[in-house]
């Protein structure tokens, strides 16, 4: 009986400090050193820039990924390949009712719901991004590599009430029309 115990205390103790001993671990991003840079397109071409992450977290647990979620300042939508007045008028516009309604809509966000590891060094991520304050699942691939981390999403605009020159909104735009989706690539530091 008294083995029985002791066999019994040394599982229950074990048990313990295998599901205490995992450690979590929030890695906080680094905003002036990380990148998000955006690409949309149009029957007669694309334009391309750069927006600034508020803040960010990735969460991992013995040395995995686990989770993470990110603040995007809409407020910061800038253009890369215009200049002078043709830039400032993209930039007004995508700030604009007509885009993202930055005004009313200041941030934008993503949480990881769902994370598995698909090889070294890469995860395959499902999250709730949110614009506009209307929330959609989105699926990506992260890839992270010491204290930094890249990832490609491609967002359908048209999910999000950002309907301006939109073909699944508006007939007959002809070469007018701005296709649905567009492309971020972030490049973190963390």
């Amino acid at each position: 009986m008294k083995n029985l115990v002791k066999v019994s205390l040394l599982i229950v103790a074990f048990l313990a400090f295998s599901f205490t001993g995992l450690k979590r671990e929030k890695k906080f991003i680094k905003t002036d050193d990380s990148q998000v840079v955006w690409k949309g397109y149009k029957v007669t071409g694309s334009h391309q820039g750069t927006i600034a992450i508020e803040s960010g977290e990735l969460v991992m647990e013995e040395g995995e990924l686990v989770g993470g979620a990110f603040v995007i300042d809409m407020t910061s939508i800038e253009v890369t390949d215009l200049q002078g007045e043709y830039k400032g008028k993209l930039e007004g516009h995508l700030k604009s009712d007509d885009f993202f309604g930055v005004e009313n809509h200041p941030t934008a966000s993503l949480v990881f719901t769902k994370v598995e590891s698909s090889g070294k060094n890469a995860y395959d991520v499902t999250g709730d991004l949110t614009i506009k304050n209307i929330t959609h699942p989105i699926s990506f691939t992260i890839s992270i590599y010491g204290n930094k981390a890249t990832a490609a999403l491609k967002i359908d605009r048209s999910k999000y009430n950002v309907k301006f020159g939109s073909t699944s909104f508006f007939d007959n735009l002809k070469d007018k029309a701005i296709y649905d989706e567009f492309d971020l690539v972030t490049d973190l530091q963390f």
